[in-house]
Formats: C-alpha cells, structure tokens, sequence
C-alpha cells in the first residue's frame, strides 16, 4: 500500500468510526440605550469620567481616542486611556491600562463595571465601539481571578450605548487558566 491509498483508507476510517457532526449555537444578550442619557445616573457618571479620559488620550498614530473608567466595589474609579507609541506595539489600549491601574493600586478590589467610549479624529463615531480581542482576554482574566461579573457599557463619541452584563457575552469561548 503506498502513501496515497493509506491516507485514503484512514479518512475512510475516519468517515465510517466517527461521530457526526454538532452544531452548537451561541446566543448572546445585550442591551442597548439610545444614548448616555438613557443611562442611569451612576452610569452615566461613570461614562462622563470615561469621556474625559478620552479627550486626554495620546493617539497621534491612529488619531482614535479611547477612555475607560472602571468602578471598583471600595467606591473608587480609575481611568486609562490609549497610549500610542511609534512602535505600534508599545502602546496600550485604554481598557487594559484602566485594568492594570486597577489591578496594581487596588489589588483587593472587585471590578464592578466599566464604561469605554471611543472617537475617531477622522470621522463621527456615532456607533458603539466594544473592545479589541486582547482588551477582551484581559477583562476576561479579571472576571475569573475575583470570580464575579463585570458590567461593561460601551459607545462611540455619541449615540447608542451598549451594556453587556459580563465580558463572557463578548467572549464567549474563554482561552482561560484551566487550560494551562
């Protein structure tokens, strides 16, 4: 038997001894505001502190501005913004420089929610902007480590506001610790 016919005999092995195919669906819920001040008021707050850590966002490269605020469960608030680097690897999205912040001065502390908004100096952002996948795995990561929920609320410089209750609804298949 060459190379050939033995591939061939082990798809065909393959086809008859396996098990069919499962489709699984994932469904996600979300919810929608038709804009900041649908929110309540608590959010909102925390969305304004987001905005203005926006406006103060050091992206001259991508000239796309991100800020984050986070409220922690001792009632403090810590903010991040992008920060861009010639070297585009160097630099860091808001989200995880808020997270970090968090993390490094308020280790104790639970994550309770987190508002992000982003604008573009090139054109409207009127649409909600959720975070990039690697700001996705590092909530996702905090969500595990203090074992509770995150509420994320996210927007583009105006208009709709999205809440998820927790970053599993934006990451549903989880690369986390058990794996490893």
């Amino acid at each position: 038997m060459n190379e050939f016919e033995s591939d061939i005999l082990c798809l065909n092995w393959y086809n008859i001894n396996s098990k069919p195919m499962k489709e699984v669906k994932i469904e996600t819920t979300l919810q929608v505001y038709t804009d900041i001040n649908e929110l309540p008021k608590a959010i909102q707050d925390l969305m304004h502190v987001a905005i203005e850590a926006r406006e103060n966002a050091y992206a001259p490269y991508s000239k796309f501005n991100v800020g984050a605020s986070i409220l922690l469960d001792n009632d403090e608030v810590v903010i991040g913004n992008n920060q861009e680097n010639a070297c585009y690897p160097s630099g860091l999205c808001a989200e995880r420089t808020a997270i970090y912040y968090a993390g490094a001065k308020y280790p104790k502390a639970k994550i309770l929610k987190m508002a992000i908004t982003a604008s573009s100096q090139n054109q409207v952002t009127d649409k909600p902007i959720p975070p990039c996948g690697a700001c996705r795995q590092s909530i996702a990561e905090y969500e595990i480590k203090q074992d509770s929920l995150i509420e994320i609320y996210f927007m583009g410089a105006q208009g709709k506001v999205v809440k998820s209750h927790s970053l599993a609804n934006l990451l549903p298949l989880l690369f986390e610790n058990s794996v490893l």
